[in-house]
Order: structure tokens, then C-alpha cells, then sequence
């Protein structure tokens, strides 16, 4: 509470997704994990118009206490592609903090992209794990204090 006082702009997870999930995979993803009452920084909702978007996301990493990281093929094309993700990415890896979840694709595709990546512990949604279920489980880690 007191943190959330003095740092208003401090969130529980930082989403790093491909700029072509924005208004699918990733938007369905914060709307779970806000509905769970998880605070996310999402460039959608947390980029003002008119902002350098890299120095916003600048300030999202550094604020955010944790990261998911969205894994769809749009995202593994946008990492072969060296896009901003990947520079999220490459700031993200040198934390303890990130989750991928793999949407669409697997881990063994993400392997092949970025084995540093891959090598964390994650999910991957299935018929038997929807997005929504993969949002209560990283809100289970992320609101833990």
C-alpha cells in the first residue's frame, strides 16, 4: 500500500507482446489479468499519444515488478526481425522476473528463435489452459508480495 502511495506508476506485470497482438492475443491477456485485479503496464493503454514509445517503455520496465512475455508466432517473426520486442526482450532476460507464455506456438518453436527465452519456466495455452487460466496463474505469482 505504502509503495503504491509514494510509486503510483508501479505495476505488477510489464506485458511484452508483438505490436500484431495488440488488439487480439495481448489485449484478451491484460483484460484477464486486470479483471483478477493484477495493475499491468500494456503499451495500448499505458503510451500517450504523441510519446517516444521507447522511452515509455523504458519507464514501464522499470516500474513493473514482473514481465510476461506474450510467445506468438507474430512475436517469434517480430524477434528473427530484431523488432522493439526483442529490445524488450534482451532487457527483460537480465532480470529473474519473466514469464513467457506461448500462445499459438510452442516452446520448441521458441527454442529456435531465443533459447535464452525458452529456457524459463512458462506456460503454454491449450485446450486444457485458455489464456483466461494462464492469467490466473501468472496473477498467483505476480500479486504474491
Amino acid at each position: 500500500m505504502q509503495l503504491a502511495e509514494t510509486q503510483p506508476d508501479l505495476r505488477d506485470v510489464f506485458l511484452c507482446h508483438a505490436w500484431a497482438d495488440r488488439e487480439g492475443a495481448a489485449l484478451d491477456l491484460y483484460n484477464h489479468l486486470t479483471g483478477l485485479d493484477v495493475k499491468v503496464w500494456f503499451s495500448e493503454k499505458d503510451a500517450p499519444l504523441g510519446t517516444p514509445l521507447l522511452s515509455q517503455i523504458n519507464k514501464g520496465l522499470r516500474n513493473s515488478r514482473t514481465a510476461v512475455v506474450l510467445v506468438t508466432p507474430a512475436l517469434l517473426q517480430s524477434l528473427l526481425s530484431e523488432g522493439i520486442a526483442d529490445q524488450e526482450l534482451s532487457a527483460l532476460l537480465f532480470t529473474d522476473r519473466v514469464i513467457p507464455v506461448a500462445h499459438g506456438t510452442t516452446f520448441e518453436e521458441l527454442r529456435k528463435v531465443n533459447p535464452l527465452l525458452a529456457s524459463r519456466n512458462g506456460l503454454t495455452t491449450s485446450e486444457q489452459l485458455s489464456l483466461e487460466l494462464a492469467a490466473t496463474k501468472v496473477a498467483d505469482v505476480a500479486l504474491i508480495d
